[in-house]
């Protein structure tokens, strides 16, 4: 018979008992120790990890009330608060057996045991341990993760004017849990805000939940957001949790909510609206405790007025409505953002020292940055990886000319906005579609804006 790799750890002053379970248990498990004297305890504890503790009620002749056992099972667990012990007495008291469980035991077994029960006994704590420890285990990762996580979102990099409303209104709205809608274009740094406002939230230790809902198919919206039952539908092989029970404690966050078809729109009202969700191919409702936040790069209101985007959906996601600024009204922060994507792919290439030539700067200020700081970002990565020597250099960059404001050389946010839909324009070829795309804008947006600057 194949042994558990597990480690017993019994202590009990009768040498028989200690000889006994030994010869039981290493015909089961791989590694046995044996303790006579309990005042070694702090002693092995330290020095080894055990799965299960067997451990004696008393150990003076002639004590029977079973109070050096709960002193040392108190003991045990100050030391490792996780440890699994299974209390062995041969006095089977109820009342002991409940104060001992009060106190942190796992189960309570009384001699003289059968050899069978008390193999099950072990084994049942040695699995209640295993589990415990997976579980210890998985909240660490988690935790590593969060935090990992955590870093890479942590700063929110600006000087600009522009954005100390932004900072003003994340302050305010961290503690609550009102519903928040964060507007921008592609690139301006929504998931970043949305991470933000968790970060500073009372959910901060819970988990953060993205969904793309741009990449989420018709049929697979409710299974991802309200989970499925196991055959509920062919590739349904088990029971599956959807992102919002997922999310439960802490904060989901809807990204790309305009690009979410009217018919599931509904489905995602109710969500919000009742608090409970109910999954694929089960009647039982689930309650949930969210943060709700949503993002989208799309004119909502616009929407809303065209008849793609329902009213009450809007109201109910945009308690608190965040407008991100482009980069284009961000200028004092290029020189700021481009020093920090910097360094961190100087680091991350092994290229350190590397410094920007200050020409450099005008050029990418003039740039209109129809990407935002997301290609800002790829735009720095990519100079650190061609870059020769110790300086970057314009060419290096590789701006695209068509998207530099050599025309009027104005920082006015209506001209360069004119100046960048007629760029898109022209690359397109007028079609409209694509420039509203390229611009990070709906359509009935950008001929609200053509109309606005008669192009």
């Amino acid at each position: 018979m194949n042994k558990t790799i597990g480690n017993i750890l019994i202590i009990d002053d009768d040498k028989d008992v200690l000889t006994t379970c030994r010869m039981v248990l290493k015909q089961v498990f791989s590694k046995i120790d044996t303790l006579s004297d309990p005042s070694f305890i702090p002693n092995i504890l330290n020095d080894y990890d055990y799965d299960v503790i067997i451990l004696d009620m008393n150990f003076k002749p002639g004590v029977t009330d079973g109070t050096e056992g709960l002193f040392w099972l108190k003991k045990i667990l100050s030391i490792n608060s996780n440890a699994c012990v299974l209390m062995n007495t041969a006095y089977g008291d109820i009342k002991l057996a409940v104060e001992a469980m009060k106190i942190g035991a796992v189960d309570f077994i009384v001699k003289p045991w059968e050899r069978e029960v008390f193999i099950a006994s072990v084994q049942s704590v040695f699995n209640l341990s295993k589990s415990k420890k997976q579980i210890h285990k998985l909240e660490n990762t988690q935790k590593v993760l969060c935090n990992d996580i955590n870093k890479e979102f942590s700063q929110i990099i600006s000087k600009s004017k522009s954005m100390k409303p932004i900072f003003s209104i994340i302050e305010k709205v961290s503690k609550t849990d009102a519903n928040v809608i964060i507007l921008g274009e592609n690139g301006t740094g929504k998931e970043l805000i949305a991470r933000e406002i968790h970060r500073k939230s009372t959910r901060a230790d819970k988990p953060f939940i993205n969904v793309d809902l741009g990449s989420l198919t018709e049929t697979l919206f409710e299974s991802e957001l309200f989970g499925h039952t196991k055959g509920a539908f062919t590739d349904a092989g088990e029971d599956k949790a959807g992102r919002f029970e997922i999310a439960s404690e802490g904060t989901l966050f809807l990204d790309e909510i305009g690009n979410l078809p009217l018919n599931l729109q509904s489905k995602l009202l109710s969500a919000i609206q009742n608090r409970t969700i109910t999954r694929v191919g089960s009647n039982k409702n689930i309650d949930i405790n969210i943060r709700l936040i949503c993002a989208t790069n799309r004119d909502l209101y616009s929407m809303v007025e065209n008849g793609e985007f329902r009213q009450d959906l809007l109201y109910r996601v945009n308690t608190v409505e965040i407008n991100l600024p482009p980069l284009r009204s961000r200028y004092d922060d290029i020189p700021v953002l481009v020093n920090h994507f910097l360094q961190k792919f100087s680091n991350k290439y092994n290229k350190r020292g590397l410094k920007v030539l200050p020409e450099c700067y005008l050029a990418l200020k003039e740039y209109l940055w129809p990407g935002n700081i997301r290609e800002l970002q790829h735009l720095v990565e990519r100079a650190v990886i061609m870059s020769e020597g110790k300086y970057i250099t314009e060419d290096d960059f590789a701006l695209k000319k068509s998207s530099m404001n050599y025309t009027s050389g104005s920082l006015n946010i209506d001209e360069l906005e004119k100046q960048a839909i007629i760029n898109a324009l022209n690359k397109c070829n007028r079609n409209l579609s694509k420039a509203a795309e390229e611009l990070g804008m709906g359509r009935s947006t950008l001929y609200r804006k053509m109309g606005k600057y008669g192009i």
